[in-house]
């Protein structure tokens, strides 16, 4: 599975954007996709992670009330909404696809280059 991140950018606090993370193969379905974050200085930290199917979703306390994943199988897709920006929220975000449903980005088989997100003040 190859993923690709789109959707990065500057925007103000309280600002929203969508991320989309669009994957090659067949086998789409199978995995578990998740959204992981790393700011500068810091380790690479979970944001949120959806089912197979999409029926179940997790997220970091940090983000949870303002961001959304959401994936459609039909287009080989993971998104993440995500609202009300702030400056804490800057990162690089990375999509990633594993088999289990875990927080832990160990068991993540593959991933993506990562895009960029900066909120300013």
């Amino acid at each position: 599975v190859q993923l690709q991140a789109s959707g990065g950018g500057l925007v103000q606090a309280g600002g929203s954007l969508r991320l989309s993370c669009a994957a090659s193969g067949r086998t789409f379905s199978r995995y578990v996709l998740g959204w992981f974050r790393q700011a500068p200085g810091k380790e690479r930290e979970f944001v949120a992670h959806i089912s197979w199917s999409g029926g179940m979703t997790y997220y970091a306390d940090s983000v949870k009330s303002r961001f959304t994943i959401s994936r459609d199988n039909a287009k080989n897709t993971v998104y993440l909404q995500m609202n009300s920006l702030k400056p804490e929220d800057t990162a690089v975000y990375y999509c990633a696809a594993g088999t289990r449903y875990t927080d832990d980005n160990t068991a993540y088989d593959y991933w993506g280059k990562g895009t960029l997100v900066t909120v300013s003040s």
